[in-house]
């Protein structure tokens, strides 16, 4: 248990000092991997993703922070996310049929403008899944979902694109992995985590508040 605070007190140390040691980089590193075979667990029934990658996201934060983060903190974590979130999650998701529904029907060619209609939908998948990942990820526990996702779709869209098209790629990275070796989903989720907290804390440095819960 104490071991988590200490690797991120590492970490914050190496910071301030203008370098990262090796051992703290692979901490992080073996931290990450850890983080994405979590959240691939608890994401197993779909709808509980969101939440899933919010705990993962919190839990690196801790890390990071040089607070306590063990099995115990990510499952407390988990609980308040699905009990608060579930529903924003199943919206989430229906968005996604929609959509998903959207790309059959210009795919089968029974309708006139399937080209356009494809790219819309194809467009509308990238800001939504993005927004979702965002909204895990900018959340602080205890916070509204929907404030979370509103700040999550304005950076989407206007106020950092760059690190929206980070995330298209971290999606991108998860999605060849599994298609190659299903057991590399987790360790590729788990690098997408901390690609989300990286994102968000860079737009914060950027803008210098983060927004509210």
């Amino acid at each position: 248990m104490v071991g988590g605070a200490r690797r991120g007190a590492g970490v914050r140390a190496a910071v301030r000092e203008g370098g990262t040691p090796g051992g703290a980089r692979f901490a992080l590193f073996a931290e990450c991997l850890l983080t994405g075979v979590w959240v691939l667990i608890a994401a197993l029934p779909l709808v509980t993703l969101l939440p899933a990658f919010a705990a993962g996201c919190g839990h690196l934060r801790r890390h990071l922070a040089g607070e306590r983060c063990t099995r115990r903190e990510f499952a407390a974590g988990l609980r308040e996310a699905v009990r608060t979130g579930l529903g924003w999650s199943l919206l989430w998701w229906t968005g996604v049929a929609l959509l998903t529904v959207d790309l059959w029907v210009a795919g089968s060619g029974a309708l006139p403008g399937a080209v356009p209609m494809a790219a819309a939908a194809w467009a509308g998948l990238a800001v939504l899944a993005v927004t979702g990942l965002r909204t895990a990820a900018g959340r602080e526990p205890g916070g509204s979902w929907a404030r979370a996702a509103a700040g999550a779709l304005r950076r989407t869209c206007v106020t950092d694109p760059g690190g929206s098209a980070l995330l298209i790629g971290g999606l991108a990275v998860v999605a060849v992995a599994a298609g190659q070796q299903l057991p590399l989903a987790a360790p590729a989720l788990g690098c997408l985590v901390a690609c989300a907290v990286a994102v968000e804390r860079r737009c914060e440095a950027r803008v210098g508040q983060p927004d509210g819960p």
